[in-house]
C-alpha cells in the first residue's frame, strides 16, 4: 500500500525557507503509532503530520511526530497540512478545515490573499524564577523576564541582537523537563516584525526549530500585553527564518502564514 507524502515549507512564501514539514495522507485507514514514529524518523524533519479523513467534509484527524516523539501541538505542520489539502484539490477552496488533535479541535481557513490562518489554543506563560541551569545553558545571559507556559519556558532578553547571537548548550537545555525553551526580545528596528524569537527543543529531539507556530501561542499573549496591540508579527530568527502573524483572542490565538510545496511523492 502506498500513501501520498509531501514536503512543505511553512511560514514562508519562498522555497527552502521557513520550517519544512512532511505531510502524510492516510486515506480512511488508521495507522499504528509505532509506524508513524518510524516514518517521522525516516523523514527526519522537525515534524511529520499524519492526516486521516473523519467522515465529514473538511474534518480530519491530525497527529504530529518529531523524529523522536509524538507532540501535543504543532503549528507549522498544521499549516502545511491545510496547504496540502487546498493546493492538491482535496478540500474546497472556501471551506474551513477542522482538525481533531491531542490539543482539542483546531481550525484553518485561507483568506483572499492566500494567507492561511490557524485557530489555536493560547498557552500564556506565568512568571517563574529561572530553574537551575536554564540561564547558564543559554550562555549566562541576563534575562529581563522568565516564565513557564503549557509546554515551554519563555525567556525575554534585552534586545534582538542578544537573541540572534545566542549559542546555547542544547544538551543542558534537554534536562529541564519541558518540551523546549523560547527566547525572545522586542524588534530592534525596521524589518516588518514586532518581536523576534528562537526556539530550542532538544527534549523533543530538535536542537533548534526553524519556525515554531505553537511557540507563538505563548509569544502572542506575552507581546500583546507588553506592546498593547492585538495584531502582531513575529520573526523567528533561525538560520532559515520565517514570519508568523499573530492575533491573540482571549484563550485562543490566530496564527497566519504562507506555505510552499517543495516535494510530492509516494511512501511505499
Amino acid at each position: 500500500m502506498t500513501r501520498p507524502v509531501f514536503c512543505v515549507d511553512a511560514f514562508t512564501a519562498e522555497p527552502f525557507a521557513g520550517n519544512p514539514a512532511a505531510v502524510c495522507l492516510l486515506e480512511d485507514e488508521a495507522a499504528d503509532p509505532g509506524w508513524m514514529q518510524r516514518v517521522a524518523a525516516e523523514m527526519n524533519l522537525s515534524e511529520t503530520a499524519f492526516l486521516r479523513p473523519q467522515g465529514e467534509a473538511g474534518r480530519y484527524g491530525l497527529r504530529w511526530f518529531t523524529p523522536a516523539v509524538e507532540v501535543a501541538l504543532c503549528g507549522h505542520a498544521t499549516l502545511a497540512s491545510a496547504h496540502v489539502l487546498w493546493t492538491e484539490g482535496l478540500a474546497e477552496p472556501g471551506l474551513q478545515l477542522r482538525f481533531d488533535t491531542a490539543s482539542g479541535p483546531l481550525a484553518a481557513r485561507r483568506d483572499g490573499d492566500g494567507v492561511i490562518w490557524l485557530d489555536f489554543p493560547a498557552t500564556p506563560a506565568a512568571p517563574v524564577d529561572p530553574p537551575a541551569g536554564l540561564l547558564e545553558a543559554l550562555g549566562g545571559v541576563a534575562a529581563r523576564w522568565v516564565g513557564l507556559g503549557r509546554f515551554d519556558y519563555l525567556v525575554e532578553l534585552e534586545d534582538e541582537a542578544a537573541v540572534r547571537a545566542l549559542a546555547p548548550d542544547v544538551r543542558r537545555l534537554a534536562g529541564l523537563g519541558v518540551r523546549g525553551v523560547i527566547v525572545t526580545a522586542a524588534a530592534g528596528g525596521p524589518g516588518g516584525h514586532d518581536f523576534v524569537s528562537r526556539f530550542f527543543a532538544p527534549g523533543a529531539g530538535i536542537d533548534e526549530d526553524p519556525v515554531t507556530g505553537s511557540a507563538h501561542c505563548t509569544l502572542g499573549p506575552f507581546w500583546a500585553e507588553r506592546l498593547g496591540r492585538s495584531r502582531l508579527t513575529g520573526f523567528q530568527a533561525s538560520s532559515r527564518g520565517g514570519l508568523v502573524q499573530v492575533r491573540p483572542r482571549g484563550d485562543r490565538v490566530l496564527l497566519g502564514g504562507r506555505a510552499v510545496t517543495v516535494l510530492r511523492g509516494q511512501l511505499v
